[in-house]
């Protein structure tokens, strides 16, 4: 199953973004599922990164790799066995005149046909919710009061 969404233009710079996306640590403090986030190695442009999602009593852990390629797009996808397969594709995209939007384009192939069914209903409502999170978080870290 692919689902692709795409947020509004903010007024920011793709950096400052992708930057904020990058922090992979912060999710929890802002993103909706994230239960927790670790990055246990970096070399180089790529983190394998160790990842609990949920909501309520359910919990979902599992390792991923994110391969940033600043200032345009992250890339993350995981051979956790619980997946058949995991690839997703954060996008930093220019703004026609000034700021810039985020895409993401999820690629996700679940072992158990059962959770595969009970997600795909989920998942395009989720995406939604992931980039208005990363739109709110990057208003909270970049907008400036007026004096």
């Amino acid at each position: 199953m692919q689902i692709e969404t795409i947020g509004s233009v903010i007024p920011f710079t793709c950096a400052q973004v992708f930057d904020m996306a990058a922090d992979i640590e912060r999710y929890p403090e802002f993103m909706p599922w994230w239960v927790a986030a670790s990055i246990v190695s970096r070399q180089d442009d790529t983190c394998d990164v160790e990842q609990v999602l949920g909501r309520g009593p359910v919990r979902v852990r599992f390792a991923s790799r994110a391969v940033l390629r600043r200032p345009q797009r992250i890339e993350i996808s995981s051979t956790d066995p619980q997946f058949r397969q995991l690839d997703l594709v954060l996008r930093v995209l220019p703004g026609a005149q000034a700021g810039c939007s985020l895409a993401i384009t999820l690629e996700l192939q679940l072992q158990s046909v059962w959770l595969q069914q009970l997600v795909r209903g989920l998942l395009a409502r989720t995406m939604d919710e992931v980039i208005t999170a990363y739109e709110a978080r990057a208003h909270q870290l970049y907008d400036r009061p007026a004096h």
